[in-house]
């Protein structure tokens, strides 16, 4: 294939036509003089090896003997000046296909039928044959870009999977080396885009229930953009994600760092609390802990020991009294470097889950911190506190639109609920369904419980519907004393919300129709829709690391499990 190719492309490239004169029994074999790949222009072409390299040079055109007959005259197009720029580029474009084509180099660099597709059209239609290289050297891009590529850490990515090809190729190496190269920088530029993106794991495969859309970024798109932008650099970190609680994660991710410990922490065990004077094994560890030295008696807890104790409690925001208790002991042997950085960079994971646009009004909820807040322009207009499914009832995590409203909602039993709860409750109790204020309803077979509108309603006097594949939606209740508990993981999946008509004034209020008054208004006249007047965006996150709305970084307990399962799925120890 290469040998026609290049003799297609060889006669492509003659120029206008001579007469020849020759002797009829001549044997006609034309000896191109070589050329070098340069940007200067040759007087003669040559023809050139693309996958080593080679220029050979050929002897000149053996003469024909004098008397071998007649001379006949024959139309021969002879080169004329060639643009060897012009040779080269033809070159090159051959190398690229040929990458493209090599099935082999396809296994290695991991690429999908797809994205080989969409890296062929990308190259075909481009103005240059190679995207990163012009004149033989590497373009601003294609430097701005590896730079970003080399800081991939910095975002909690991983450098090691966007391998640099050789930034100091020769400008005269083979078309296909140039080739090669080009086609890794291109791979990497991909590779690094789709995972800022969140293609590094499929959330699916660690819960079904955690079913974000994820938006990954199509290759020649990305190819497009980056190597044509001003600053490449910085369009290729745009595909991370652009939102201040990401930015405040690696911020801290960077400060951890740059203050990472020579040493390990040291791990104190549990043990009774300790005042001045008292002894235990476990002293030289909180010596060694603060760096104080082995002391007169080793083991004895003594002021200079106590005093530095209290230093770390006011640090901590204990009580600062240099009394070793259970609650400093834990604090002292808090999660290693390793630890902190790994739950970091999982959290910074979890914000690829979510859309780029988040919506300039949106409501989001945080399940592990039990509270939603609605946003307006990055502005907290509202929030509250949330009950959230039980552990064995997870509330699922993903975005859609919230559509309408619903005054004096009635409940339609949940098949799962049906089956775990009602029917056994049904069948222990003839008379369960009528104290629950319960409506059994047949049609044929099948059977379906409701609970009518009403005080004793399970969803209370508003529903907040966004309709999702998980039928899960945003609720009052009428259990409002489970509001005051710390950890709340009480529903069955929906997401109980506390002040629900405030919720459902500020969410109708772009209008100014919906005050408070006017839908509590609504109260027990039946089943009441009220449509917003444009979609406003529900984001159910799941966030154990997150700035609050001062920018302080808060922890918080891993209810479902998934932030250790994400840990996990980054390579990360558990």
């Amino acid at each position: 294939m290469r040998d026609l190719r290049t003799t297609t492309l060889w006669l492509g490239l003659l120029g206008s036509a001579s007469l020849l004169t020759l002797p009829a029994a001549a044997q006609i074999s034309p000896q191109p003089e070589p050329f070098v790949l340069t940007d200067t222009v040759a007087a003669e072409p040559s023809f050139h090896d693309v996958a080593t390299g080679a220029t050979p040079r050929a002897s000149a055109a053996p003469q024909a003997a004098a008397d071998s007959g007649p001379a006949v005259t024959i139309d021969i197009p002879l080169p004329g000046p060639l643009d060897v720029a012009v040779t080269r580029s033809n070159w090159l474009r051959i190398a690229i296909e040929e990458r493209l084509a090599d099935e082999t180099a396809m296994r290695e660099l991991r690429l999908s039928r797809a994205d080989r597709d969409a890296l062929s059209a990308f190259y075909a239609q481009a103005e240059r044959p190679l995207a990163w290289v012009q004149d033989g050297t590497w373009t601003p891009a294609a430097r701005a870009v590896a730079g970003q590529l080399r800081a991939a850490a910095e975002d909690g990515l991983d450098p090691t999977n966007y391998p640099l090809p050789d930034l100091g190729l020769r400008k005269d190496a083979a078309p296909a080396k140039w080739a090669e190269a080009d086609m890794k920088l291109s791979v990497s530029v991909l590779r690094y885009a789709r995972d800022a993106r969140g293609g590094r794991i499929d959330p699916t495969r660690l819960s079904r229930l955690a079913t974000p859309k994820l938006d990954l970024p199509d290759a020649g798109d990305v190819l497009a953009k980056v190597s044509t932008a001003k600053d490449a650099g910085a369009a290729l970190a745009s595909y991370n994600p652009p939102h201040p609680g990401y930015r405040a994660l690696k911020e801290r991710l960077a400060q951890l760092r740059e203050t990472h410990p020579s040493q390990p922490s040291v791990q104190v065990p549990k043990g009774p609390t300790l005042r001045v004077g008292m002894q235990d094994p476990r002293v030289p560890l909180i010596r060694a802990r603060f760096k104080l030295g082995e002391g007169d008696d080793r083991t004895v807890y003594d002021k200079r020991v106590a005093s530095a104790v209290a230093e770390f409690q006011k640090e901590k925001g204990l009580p600062t009294n240099g009394v070793l208790t259970p609650q400093t002991v834990a604090a002292l042997s808090g999660p290693s470097v390793a630890r902190m950085e790994a739950e970091l960079i999982s959290n910074m994971e979890r914000w690829r889950w979510l859309p780029a646009d988040l919506g300039s009004r949106h409501i989001i909820v945080n399940l592990p911190e039990y509270r939603l807040r609605f946003m307006d322009d990055d502005r907290l207009i509202h929030q509250t506190r949330v009950i959230v499914g039980k552990p064995e009832s997870q509330t699922p995590i993903f975005s859609e639109e919230m559509k309408y409203l619903v005054v004096n909602p009635s409940w339609t039993i949940p098949p799962s609920i049906m089956k775990k709860e009602i029917l056994p409750a049904l069948a222990a109790d003839p008379n369960y369904a009528a104290r629950k204020g319960y409506k059994i309803i047949r049609r044929g077979k099948q059977i379906s419980v409701q609970q009518p509108p009403g005080e004793r309603n399970a969803l209370g006097f508003v529903k907040f519907m966004f309709p999702n594949d998980h039928a899960v939606y945003l609720h009052d209740t009428p259990n409002r004393n489970l509001f005051s508990a710390a950890k709340r993981a009480f529903s069955h999946g929906c997401v109980r919300v506390d002040q629900p008509f405030e919720l459902a004034e500020e969410v109708l209020g772009a209008d100014g129709k919906w005050p408070e008054k006017r839908l509590r208004g609504l109260i027990g006249k039946g089943e009441r829709y009220v449509h917003l007047s444009k979609p406003l965006p529900v984001h159910l996150t799941y966030f154990t690391v997150a700035a609050d709305e001062h920018g302080q970084l808060k922890t918080f307990d891993d209810i479902y499990g998934l932030d250790r399962k994400v840990r996990a799925a980054l390579g990360f120890a558990s």
